[in-house]
């Protein structure tokens, strides 16, 4: 069952509490069999696992770099490198949600080394952003996910979009995974400008050390051993298939679900499933999506490991049905078009209410 906020060409309809009536006892009853399951336990085995794998793959990359010299399929390793540290973005978020290592600060640790000094993003801006998305998802206002930032994913930003932005505004649903590509730079700068700004930064003068080493081990090696256009495309590439893997495992998640009125006030259950939307696949899907595949249970246990994830679905799914609430989950390129279809309409609040179809039409003729 698929759920999407209704929207006409300038208005949005929010969820208010008498659409997501509270369900008494709804997550204490299913939290209960979870735990006793056994499935917020660790995975030390899984994720030394993973850990390995991607240590092989980043040595890949690096002997291939050195192998191929002054050739194009340079951009190859680019593209590996991409996707390697966007599954590496993935076990930083699950470190910063605990589930990794058995203490919080030695989770916070592993979380910042691998977000700021391999990633080379900011720890300490996403985490704050992150945690925020996860107590309000879809909630205006508060969850800083749907704020407007280029792409507008509410009618009122939308409305008031202006210039350039008000054209990407007009048709952002086809230009949502082009401008994908531009995300990985994005994701630095605001990490980048978060720890050189005067607020208050947890571990500040650590992540900008590591984030300095990160970009001097990667770009360095790239402009002293490729030509000056080679070394540009490589870099391009590799942050355009970072981005792009980013968005595309993301954005599935929470776009073209309901948004929730900012007075609204919600059961955590309630809340967290019927904004939250599941992409069906096994094994692959959820190595793809690093976990996120399994959106629903993530937001109802954040801390659970990744390997329990698909037995929680079925205890969440089964007590949904049991209790007559909408459990939503589709294929990945179905939810791909509901994110399309749901930009666009939004962006209609960015086009001329007076610019009729029909007129249109005949100026064309």
């Amino acid at each position: 069952m698929e759920t999407v906020s209704r929207l006409g060409p300038v208005r949005q309809t929010y969820a208010t509490a008498e659409s997501f009536p509270p369900v008494a006892r709804a997550y204490t009853q299913v939290s209960r069999v979870v735990k006793e399951l056994g499935l917020l336990r660790r995975a030390p085995v899984f994720y030394a696992l993973v850990g390995a794998a991607l240590l092989v793959a980043v040595a890949g990359c690096v002997a291939g770099f050195i192998l191929l010299g002054d050739s194009c399929f340079q951009l190859l390793i680019a593209a590996a490198l991409g996707i390697v540290f966007t599954q590496v973005a993935f076990l930083a978020h699950e470190a910063a949600h605990r589930q990794i290592l058995s203490s919080g600060p030695a989770n916070d640790r592993l979380a910042r080394i691998l977000a700021a000094g391999v990633v080379g993003i900011s720890y300490s801006w996403w985490d704050a952003k992150h945690s925020r998305h996860h107590a309000n998802p879809n909630r205006v206002g508060k969850d800083p996910d749907i704020e407007v930032d280029t792409i507008s994913f509410l009618v009122e930003d939308a409305a008031q979009a202006r210039g350039l932005r008000r054209l990407i505004t007009r048709h952002q649903g086809w230009f949502f995974f082009p401008l994908l590509t531009l995300e990985g730079l994005n994701l630095h700068v605001h990490g980048i400008r978060h720890l050189l700004s005067r607020q208050p930064v947890n571990k500040r003068g650590l992540e900008l050390a590591l984030i300095t080493t990160r970009l001097a081990a990667v770009i360095v090696p790239v402009f002293l051993f490729l030509p000056l256009g080679m070394a540009f495309a490589f870099l391009g590439v590799q942050f355009a298939v970072f981005g792009v893997y980013m968005g595309a495992s993301f954005a599935p998640n929470h776009k073209g679900m309901p948004v929730v009125d900012a007075a609204a006030r919600l059961d955590f259950f309630s809340k967290q499933v019927r904004t939250s939307r599941n992409i069906r696949g096994g094994w692959w899907a959820t190595v793809l999506f690093g976990g996120l595949n399994h959106q629903v249970e993530h937001h109802l246990f954040p801390s659970m490991a990744r390997p329990y994830l698909s037995r929680a679905r079925s205890i969440v799914r089964d007590y949904c049905r049991s209790a007559d609430i909408p459990y939503t989950e589709t294929s990945v390129w179905r939810s791909y078009a509901i994110v399309i279809d749901y930009l666009n309409r939004v962006g209609l609040a960015a086009r001329d209410p007076f610019d009729c179809p029909m007129a249109a039409e005949y100026r064309r003729a």
